[in-house]
């Protein structure tokens, strides 16, 4: 039996059938969840389009394609359709990013055309957790950055990121959509930081995405001076303890597989893999 496939991009009126698609897999999806449910699917409001894949008549597979390029639900079909599409369109992200298996296979379709990517981080275990650690006990120094504090946790942000990316996220427009995001987070309560009694901020970390269902924590950082002195684990418990309490039941992040101290860290303080996600950065 032939099965009628098609790709379009997806309007605004097709916003309960993506929500369905992203409800699938609450987790894995939480980035792109949270992006749809405030902004809707207009792509000016979105930052990118929203692909669809449908299979006779119904809406099966999802693609973000805005700064990143994220494959959600993506069956072995759709990803191929999504391929065709962006390789049509030339590349317009920074960078390619999802569920290991099928982002591994958008990037064999495009790297002929796409590459080659500065770097490829073909494992980075997703975590989750539900629960606070019986063991650790959270940092009673990590607290919520404040709106007045931005001077203060811009520069922590901007090492972590540079550390961890490869590159300045000052670069480019000077870092002005960087500094929006930013005060994003610390606006609506969910960036964290302990600091010194300089003012210095020795732990950072913030709740990036976040649906009612489940949230990611980001950007975790201890400054240079302070680590192997025992600190990321208290303070990590201090911001779940945050998550759990104000914002969803379900806690995850994703870290890259050679950084054993940070999986070791998260692994204290309760966190389990619970699957696998795929970085291709330009």
């Amino acid at each position: 039996m032939l099965t009628q496939t098609t790709t379009r991009v997806l309007e605004p009126s097709d916003l309960d059938a993506a929500l369905a698609v992203l409800g699938r897999e609450p987790v894995a999806n939480a980035f792109v969840t949270s992006r749809v449910q405030i902004a809707g699917l207009d792509p000016w409001r979105l930052g990118g389009e929203m692909w669809g894949w449908y299979e006779d008549g119904m809406l099966q597979s999802l693609c973000y394609a805005g700064a990143n390029l994220v494959p959600i639900c993506a069956t072995p079909r759709a990803v191929r359709g999504f391929a065709d599409r962006a390789r049509r369109g030339g590349r317009r992200c920074s960078s390619i990013v999802g569920p290991a298996e099928p982002t591994a296979q958008l990037w064999r379709l495009l790297e002929p055309s796409w590459g080659p990517a500065r770097e490829i981080r073909a494992h980075q275990p997703l975590m989750v957790t539900d629960r606070l650690p019986a063991d650790v006990t959270p940092d009673p120094y990590v607290r919520r950055i404040r709106k007045d504090e931005m001077e203060t946790i811009m520069p922590a942000c901007v090492a972590m990121f540079t550390e961890e990316v490869g590159v300045s996220p000052l670069a480019g427009d000077g870092g002005l959509l960087y500094q929006a995001r930013v005060a994003e987070l610390v606006g609506s309560g969910r960036s964290f930081a302990r600091l010194d009694q300089d003012g210095n901020v020795v732990f950072k970390a913030e709740i990036g995405a976040a649906t009612a269902e489940a949230c990611q924590i980001q950007g975790v950082w201890v400054a240079p001076e302070h680590r192997g002195r025992g600190l990321a684990a208290p303070g990590m418990a201090a911001v779940l303890r945050y998550a759990l309490a104000d914002v969803a039941p379900v806690v995850s992040l994703y870290v890259n597989d050679f950084n054993t101290a940070a999986r070791a860290t998260y692994r204290r303080v309760g966190f389990q893999e619970a699957g696998a996600f795929m970085s291709v950065l330009f």
